[in-house]
């Protein structure tokens, strides 16, 4: 498995149908139908803030998308969505995304996105993907990673807990769960620099001798 910083333009409409393949069913209402979606995704997909997995063969495997003050993976602006949605639906599909914007902090490396081809899920790509994720956090400078992950995706949070991310909060959406089919979204955080396991003991110095 090759894993590089950076989409390759060949990839990109690939990169597109498998972003909306992994997260259409919570976007679907907002950015769909498809045609328009994929139409969307493609236009506004920045390759500089991707990671991606490919196979001996070239083949892509999978991407971690992460968020910086510079951009996104999949951002865009207002006159982004214009120019597929038009006027009307660009005005309110802009005030829905934004009310699942996340703000990019100084402290923790936003992950924005993580998903992998069917047929190459379960193979360790996403482990990789997560490894890469962390190294390329740490050459940023940055203790720690941080992520969100949907209540619908109980997979994704498992694979999380088990790649030694913490739960930090959990916030509910409410009525945007309409929109979105989704309830709450969990904060999760792991740090670059994981704890060595097993880890030898302290040792304790025994108490003076007194007579």
């Amino acid at each position: 498995m090759k894993i590089t910083v950076g989409i390759q333009d060949t990839d990109l409409d690939e990169v597109a149908a498998l972003y909306w393949e992994a997260f259409g069913k919570k976007l679907g209402f907002v950015l769909g139908p498809k045609y328009q979606a994929l139409r969307f995704i493609r236009s506004v997909l920045r390759s500089d803030h991707g990671i991606c997995a490919h196979d001996a063969e070239g083949r892509l495997l999978g991407i971690a998308g992460f968020k910086t003050m510079q951009g996104a993976l999949v951002g865009g602006t207002f006159t982004d969505l214009r120019r597929v949605y038009g006027w009307v639906g660009a005005s309110i599909r802009i005030l829905l995304l934004a009310s699942l914007e996340r703000d990019t902090e100084n402290e923790r490396f936003l992950m924005d996105g993580l998903f992998v081809a069917p047929e190459a899920q379960g193979k360790g790509v996403g482990t990789a993907l997560l490894d890469a994720i962390s190294a390329e956090a740490k050459r940023r400078g940055y203790d720690s990673v941080r992520l969100d992950v949907i209540d619908t995706n109980p997979r994704a949070k498992s694979l999380y807990l088990q790649e030694g991310f913490k739960e930090v909060q959990t916030q509910s959406i409410g009525w945007l769960r309409i929109f979105f089919g989704f309830r709450s979204a969990t904060t999760m955080v792991r740090s670059v620099y994981p704890e060595p396991i097993n880890a030898p003991a302290a040792k304790t110095k025994a108490p003076p001798r007194t007579t």
